[in-house]
């Protein structure tokens, strides 16, 4: 289990970056943490992988305080921080090898370790390359090439796809698809879809607190409305349950099975263009946060 109890964080005078964050989970499959700019998602990734002292409160991995058992932890832990770049100097294969070597893994069992590596996240033919030379998206990609077969049982990857293109983006999530089978995954991402697509379980984060925690279904149970209704048309709506929300020019409808049944009907009938779908995970998070994920809010 992963546990935060009242979990806080201040940096000198400012605000609080963690409030009070609690937080249990199982140590297995995918965990998603989403938030906006400045929610508090680094800062609480920062100290569960002992990078960073809580203020207040405490946080324990597997049973391990993450204060009081560091060494322990960093013997299972692997990290992606957000802010991280490859030295320019040294190439995919010396960043790769080197850090298997710091693992623990033996010359040989490193070196093997390393080629598959870069083999997997197609980096073989520019592993002798210097990383100044690489480009941003290939940077991001030989970062989550050091982790991969790095045989940590957890991995913290804060936003391990930020910058990439859309192919990139996916065969990472193939990556991290075929790790969770023998390692938990602590994500977080600005990529809503990113987040439905990989996560067993999703939290909501704002202003360093946990909002809600749960898989797609159990958060869409926790919504007033579970169906969304877009339209681009500009049609007058009556509403007898919902509500409505404009966004980009594109109207959403939120609403009740029944309801979105009706207003379908009326839309067909007078041949309006339109979808409908339950509420994806973006209306989820507007339905908690009651603004866009592309906002910030202060501090971090």
């Amino acid at each position: 289990m992963l546990v935060c109890k009242n979990l806080s964080k201040k940096y000198g005078n400012e605000k609080l970056a963690l409030d009070s964050t609690n937080l249990k989970i199982e140590t297995n499959g995918v965990f998603a943490l989403i938030g906006r700019n400045g929610a508090g998602k680094t800062t609480l990734v920062r100290i569960l992988s002992t990078q960073l002292m809580p203020t207040t409160g405490k946080a324990e991995i597997d049973g391990m305080n993450v204060v009081e058992k560091t060494g322990d932890l960093r013997n299972i832990i692997a990290v992606i921080p957000q802010e991280a770049r490859p030295p320019p100097w040294t190439t995919p294969k010396q960043l790769v090898f080197s850090y298997l070597l710091w693992r623990g893994f033996s010359m040989k069992e490193a070196d093997e370790r390393a080629e598959d590596a870069l083999r997997k996240l197609h980096l073989s033919e520019d592993k002798n390359k210097a990383s100044r030379f690489l480009s941003g998206g290939t940077k991001r990609r030989l970062l989550v090439a050091t982790v991969i077969n790095s045989g940590a049982r957890i991995l913290f990857l804060d936003e391990p796809t930020t910058g990439l293109d859309p192919i990139s983006r996916r065969e990472i999530w193939g990556i991290i698809n075929d790790l969770k089978k023998d390692c938990f995954i602590f994500l977080t991402t600005h990529y809503l879809d990113e987040a439905e697509s990989l996560a067993d379980r999703i939290a909501i984060m704002e202003k360093g607190k946990i909002l809600a925690v749960g898989n797609i279904d159990e958060l869409r149970s926790r919504m007033k409305y579970q169906y969304c209704i877009r339209i681009s048309d500009d049609f007058k709506i009556k509403l007898k349950e919902g509500e409505v929300v404009e966004s980009n020019g594109v109207k959403q409808v939120l609403t009740t099975k029944s309801e979105a049944y009706k207003i379908s009907k009326h839309f067909i009938e007078k041949g309006a263009k339109f979808s409908i779908n339950p509420v994806s995970l973006d209306d989820i998070f507007y339905y908690f946060v009651k603004k866009p994920l592309n906002e910030e809010v202060e501090g971090e």
